[in-house]
């Protein structure tokens, strides 16, 4: 019986320490990319917001294509904007998009 209660205080013990380390602090900062060569809104606008959305550190991405802008926010610590225009520009081969920072 107390070989039981030492067993469940470690594994309670352990659960904690383990949750306690996983917990990292997010820097939320956003930014609204222009991009250019999009042709369609179902082709390339949701292609687009569908990789950013699956890429670390982004926590949202919304792409409108009548406005040719993506709005995304996204964790400072595991990405930059300058990451963000690089991984826009890469998709399609890299030779289609073109992100520049709105002001």
């Amino acid at each position: 019986m107390m070989s039981k209660k030492i067993f469940y205080a470690f594994a309670i013990a352990l659960f904690v320490i383990t949750a306690c380390k996983e917990n990292k602090t997010v820097k939320k900062e956003s930014v609204a990319l222009a991009i250019s060569g999009m042709t369609c809104e179902i082709g390339c606008a949701k292609t687009i917001q569908s990789k950013l959305s699956k890429k670390e550190g982004v926590l949202d991405a919304k792409v409108i294509f009548t406005d040719s802008i993506a709005n995304i926010e996204f964790d400072a610590n595991t990405t930059s904007k300058k990451d963000l225009i690089a991984f826009v520009e890469g998709i399609a081969g890299g030779d289609m998009y073109k992100g520049f920072r709105k002001l």
